[in-house]
C-alpha cells in the first residue's frame, strides 16, 4: 500500500499541483464546490424524508436535488482524489481521513440502495425506511464534513 501512495505522489499531476498554489486552490475551491452541491442537495432532500413540508411533493423534490447531488458527489470525488494524491502518505495516516472516508463510503452505498430498492424518486418506500435513511444520511454527511475539516488539524 505504500508504493500505490508514493506513486501517487510522485505522478506528474500531483507534483504539479503541490507547486502551483494557484491550479491547488482552483482545485481546493472545486473541491469545496461539489461538498456544497453535494451537501447542500442532501439536507433538505432528508429533511423532507423525515417529514419537513409536508405540502412539497417528495418526487418533485427528488427530481431536482438526487441529480445536484450526484453531480455535487463526483466532483467533490474527483477533486478530493487529486487532493488526496499531493500528500497521499500524509493524509493516508490521518484518523479524521479514515472516518471521513468511511462517513462518504457509508453515505453513498445506503443511498445507490435505497434508490435500487425503491426506485429513483423513492416512490416505492415507506415513512418509516425514509426517515431511517435519512438519519443515516445526516448522521453521514454531517461526519464527512466535521472529519473532512479536523483533517487540517491533525497531528498539531
Amino acid at each position: 500500500m505504500e508504493s500505490v501512495l508514493a506513486s501517487l505522489e510522485t505522478a506528474a499531476l500531483a507534483q504539479y499541483l503541490r507547486g502551483a498554489r494557484w491550479a491547488y486552490a482552483a482545485v481546493n475551491g472545486a473541491h469545496i464546490l461539489g461538498i456544497a452541491l453535494l451537501v447542500g442537495a442532501i439536507v433538505p432532500l432528508d429533511l423532507k424524508l423525515l417529514g419537513f413540508w409536508p405540502r412539497v411533493d417528495r418526487r418533485d423534490l427528488a427530481r431536482v436535488l438526487v441529480p445536484v447531488s450526484m453531480a455535487g458527489l463526483v466532483l467533490a470525488a474527483c477533486m478530493g482524489f487529486l487532493l488526496f494524491a499531493t500528500r497521499a502518505t500524509e493524509y493516508a495516516d490521518v484518523t479524521f481521513f479514515r472516518i471521513k472516508l468511511l462517513f462518504v463510503f457509508t453515505g453513498v452505498s445506503a443511498a445507490i440502495l435505497l434508490h435500487l430498492r425503491h426506485g429513483y424518486l423513492l416512490q416505492d418506500a415507506c415513512a418509516r425506511t425514509l426517515r431511517a435513511h435519512a438519519l443515516l444520511s445526516l448522521v453521514c454527511w454531517t461526519g464527512a464534513l466535521a472529519c473532512g475539516r479536523l483533517i487540517a488539524f491533525a497531528g498539531q
